[in-house]
């Protein structure tokens, strides 16, 4: 295949990729085909998205059939059906009270919709001087400047930190690699890191913040699992403060941690709840914001005949979009998706941990079907060590995710032993293969 360098990938170290690029033209179940023909075990479902495996064809024929049906129509003062049912079968799945549905295009968009609901939440409640927003240290709500802002990894900021928004603080981060490395799900020490909402809540005026939002597991920092009681704390501050909680869950939903969405697995219920990724099984880009029947309710006031929020996209609620979406969720339950990943997780969390003396490696840690491999880092290479794991992987068949010198692992819902050894195994070959 002729490459002529026109495509800039993103998050990627182009010029090295260009020298050996790794191109995919294919993907079924389990595996994708590159452009040379090799098959490929996906170890990170997709990016998180392809829970349910790739080309699945329950949604491949739902999309087929609505592009020929309704191939768009638009959002603004117009509903199309299948957004209508896609909303409604969201809401059976969220926590009780959690209605009402914003459709966006993405886990970035869904980040800052929500950021900017809860601001304009507290405006019409009379509350408007409510406008800081705090984020979490190694925390990330994607990179439109509401959510880069709010998100808490270092690199993603450098470049963009003269026009980030203002009025953004941050909770430390859970992990100390003293106190947890190597837990098994969720560590027992670091409940009180909750606390420090009380620190911030007494430097800014508790008055003054309108949210909060974490990721219930932080993913792309490289797969840090809350303490146990941290998340319970959070919700017990900010309803002590009047402050909305928003859980990011682009990730962890739709059984990534065996549950519907990580707010049923903790027993904690946000008041906002994003999401994308596993909605359309990463076959359509679409995200959504779910909230509570109070944040909706303090909107939809005045003159009915005036637009409420003055926020939206285009392409929210696209109709190929939420056929996907409405196909996703008929096969989670058809194929009891979430039990048989909540299944998984031993196996998966044995694998993972198997590799615990291998070189180079300084903690493990996993929750759900998400694992990271926490790698020393090369003097004065840092992610050095973690990219050479990843192409050694990648050249021996598997993909797997690198966040710098971190490994992350995402498998399928409905992953075999056989394939978990397999991906454990690669990984454990190409460690002792790196300097």
């Amino acid at each position: 295949m002729h490459h002529d360098h026109a495509l800039w990938l993103p998050f990627t170290a182009n010029r090295s990729f260009w020298k050996t690029p790794r191109v995919i033209t294919g993907a079924r179940g389990h595996y994708y085909t590159t452009d040379d023909g090799r098959q490929l075990l996906d170890g990170f479902s997709g990016l998180w998205t392809s829970g349910l495996g790739h080309c699945h064809p329950r949604i491949v024929a739902a999309v087929q059939e609505q592009v020929a049906t309704l191939d768009y129509s638009m959002a603004f003062q117009v509903a199309n059906d299948k957004a209508v049912a896609l909303a409604s079968e969201l809401t059976t799945l969220a926590p009780d009270g959690m209605n009402h549905v914003f459709f966006t295009n993405s886990g970035s968009e869904a980040a800052d919709t929500a950021l900017k609901i809860a601001l304009a939440y507290h405006r019409a409640r009379g509350e408007g001087q409510r406008t800081r927003l705090i984020g979490r240290e190694r925390g990330y709500h994607g990179v439109n400047f509401g959510g880069m802002s709010v998100g808490g990894i270092p690199a993603n900021r450098k470049a963009f930190s003269a026009a980030l928004v203002p009025g953004v603080d941050h909770l430390r981060h859970t992990h100390s690699l003293a106190d947890m490395a190597y837990s098994h799900g969720q560590p027992g020490w670091g409940a009180h890191l909750a606390d420090d909402l009380e620190r911030l809540a007494a430097l800014h005026d508790a008055s003054n913040i309108a949210a909060v939002i974490v990721e219930p597991v932080a993913g792309s920092t490289g797969i840090l699992v809350p303490p146990i009681g941290y998340l319970q704390r959070l919700r017990e501050l900010c309803d002590k403060h009047g402050i909305l909680l928003i859980f990011d869950e682009v990730i962890t939903a739709f059984g990534r941690i065996g549950a519907p969405f990580a707010a049923e697995r903790f027993g904690v219920v946000p008041d906002i709840i994003t999401t994308a990724k596993g909605l359309t099984n990463g076959v359509i880009p679409m995200g959504a914001v779910i909230v509570c029947d109070g944040i909706h309710d303090a909107l939809m006031q005045g003159p009915e005949h005036l637009v409420e929020l003055f926020h939206g996209y285009t392409y929210s609620g696209h109709p190929v979009a939420a056929a996907a979406g409405l196909a996703t969720l008929q096969v989670y339950r058809e194929e009891d998706s979430f039990a048989r990943a909540r299944a998984l997780e031993p196996v998966f969390e044995e694998a993972i941990h198997s590799l615990k003396g291998e070189p180079h490696i300084v903690d493990i840690r996993n929750f759900g079907l998400m694992g990271g491999i926490e790698l020393e880092a090369r003097p004065g290479a840092p992610g050095a060590r973690g990219f050479e794991v990843f192409l050694k992987c990648f050249e021996a068949g598997v993909v797997i995710r690198n966040g710098g010198d971190i490994l992350q692992f995402s498998p399928f819902l409905d992953s075999t032993p056989d394939e978990l050894e397999r991906i454990f195994s690669t990984v454990t070959q190409a460690l002792r293969g790196v300097a």
